[in-house]
């Protein structure tokens, strides 16, 4: 599919949604299918992902992100970093309107989107950051700060770790589990749980990594 086929792409998302137990309105509904309209349309000029297929963006991108949604159940305030197109951070503001989601990126073009995507969808808890994360200075820190494919996980801590709260943790969406990644981690942090997720359509290996300082 090249272009976006609302219709087509509607009751795949849904039937994704129903899969991974999530209880989503009709607003939500349609807030990702405009998120995902955006993406496929911007991507054609700020080449935002390296998915070009509209239907793969369902299950690669906004599936791929919902299936991480429990992880977050009691967060207040989260941090994506390396927020890019907007994955995890726009897909779980839509799914989490009751959650304040921040998402950094260095990339103009890039923030200049989720810019957009915030005003076009009306997502009131969203904030945009466009700054390195190690640079960034908040007057209230974070429960979560997620990333999806940003970094070796010892980096993700390190430039990001100001930034979490006390009692906080990290939720990193990797694909394999990356063993030689946990190794390297900063001696007070430790991985607190590795949790293998399911994406509806995707037969692909695809994991949670929590991090949390030692006590």
């Amino acid at each position: 599919m090249k272009f976006f086929d609302r219709n087509a792409i509607a009751p795949v998302l849904a039937n994704g949604i129903k899969e991974l137990k999530l209880d989503l309105n009709e607003q939500q509904h349609g807030q990702l299918l405009d998120y995902l309209a955006l993406l496929a349309k911007w991507n054609s000029v700020y080449n935002l992902t390296s998915v070009r297929d509209p239907m793969q963006m369902v299950t690669h991108h906004a599936l791929d992100s919902l299936a991480a949604v429990s992880a977050f159940e009691g967060a207040v305030s989260v941090l994506d970093v390396g927020a890019g197109g907007g994955l995890p951070g726009i897909v779980l503001a839509i799914a989490r309107p009751d959650m304040k989601v921040a998402l950094i990126d260095t990339v103009h073009k890039k923030t200049a989107f989720l810019t957009q995507v915030k005003a076009e969808l009306g997502l009131a808890n969203v904030t945009v950051h466009t700054a390195r994360v190690e640079q960034l200075q908040v007057p209230h820190k974070f429960d979560v700060i997620t990333s999806r494919a940003f970094a070796d996980l010892s980096d993700f801590v390190n430039w990001s770790g100001h930034l979490l709260a006390e009692g906080g943790k990290f939720i990193a969406l990797k694909g394999t589990a990356p063993a030689d990644e946990q190794e390297r981690l900063p001696s007070d942090w430790k991985v607190s749980e590795l949790r293998a997720i399911q994406v509806p359509g995707l037969q692909a290996e695809r994991h949670l990594v929590f991090i949390e300082k030692n006590q």
